[in-house]
């Protein structure tokens, strides 16, 4: 038995049973990979597989139990690496945060650059995707930290921290009549086109909880994953925006106004997670208390005592 062999394992898994995708991934055959999980199978005296043909169809029942343990085995050999690289050259490195694209936009961009001032040895690397793929990347170790504001929570599997919160704002056209007709309530609101989040993003689910629980039908006629999406249809006059407040910009957003909604919504919560039981690098802890100030080195250190404390 190798890491090599646990690592083609893992890989089949990831690809859905797909050995010829594994392959492609790991830059080897595919007949390599078949012998190699052939002679673990033999090894460990059990099939890890069922075979349909040459085709595999599903994974056994000791087949699962082998696949956890692989996968914590080969987490364990990626941290004894971190740990040498980070004694070895702690300003140097890779550092990878998966985040949806509002985040990067409008939240991270200060902390991102006075880590690259502070660390200009270490690769910084932006991967953007909806909260359910930022989580999955942070859980299949592509990324150090995933940073979202739904989803992140749902798996055992990270180690989720509040960072900050946050409420939707409207944001219209120069001159419309929501601007001038007093406080805004969910009536007024459904009584305009809106445009807004698509469902799996930036807090959506609290926009139609609100609405539902008024008993209101919003008339919503477009929806995006880009805030820089819904600002410019807002600005061809297509409807008003529900959007994080954090995005409007007055200073470059000067063909819009914006109004507080926080009476209307409930807060948002922005967290990071980190998955469970991996070494974190020095920088790493730098760029989180960069971006959360109050998320200090010792706070996430002992979150991710409690939850090794709890695995065990």
């Amino acid at each position: 038995m190798n890491i090599q062999q646990l690592r083609y394992l893992q890989e089949i898994v990831r690809h859905d049973l797909n050995i010829s995708q594994a392959a492609e991934t790991l830059y080897t055959s595919q007949p390599g990979i078949s012998k190699q999980i052939r002679q673990l199978e033999e090894e460990l005296g059990i099939e890890i597989f069922v075979r349909n043909g040459k085709r595999i169809a599903s994974m056994t029942e000791p087949g699962q139990q082998i696949l956890e343990i692989a996968q914590r085995l080969l987490l364990e050999a990626d941290n004894l690496k971190r740990v040498g690289q980070e004694f070895r050259s702690q300003d140097t490195g890779t550092l990878t945060i998966a985040t949806t694209h509002t985040q990067a936009r409008y939240a991270l961009p200060l902390a991102v650059k006075r880590f690259i001032q502070r660390y200009p040895g270490v690769k910084l690397n932006l991967h953007q995707g909806n909260p359910t793929q930022v989580a999955e990347q942070a859980l299949r170790g592509e990324a150090d930290i995933a940073i979202a504001t739904e989803t992140l929570d749902q798996y055992d599997e990270l180690v989720t921290l509040p960072c900050y919160e946050w409420h939707h704002c409207l944001i219209t056209p120069l001159g419309h009549p929501l601007l001038e007709a007093g406080e805004m309530t969910l009536e007024k609101l459904a009584g305009y086109p809106l445009i807004t989040y698509d469902a799996a993003f930036s807090g959506r689910g609290k926009i139609d909880q609100a609405f539902r629980a008024a008993g209101v039908a919003p008339n919503i006629v477009l929806t995006a994953i880009d805030t820089d999406v819904i600002k410019t249809y807002v600005e061809l006059g297509l409807g008003v925006g529900l959007i994080a407040e954090m995005a409007y910009l007055p200073e470059r957003d000067m063909q819009l106004r914006s109004l507080p909604l926080k009476h209307l919504f409930p807060a948002n919560v922005t967290r990071l997670a980190l998955r469970r039981n991996e070494f974190v690098r020095g920088y790493t802890y730098h760029f989180i208390e960069l971006f959360a100030p109050q998320l200090t080195r010792e706070i996430v250190l002992e979150a991710l005592r409690k939850t090794k404390a709890a695995d065990q």
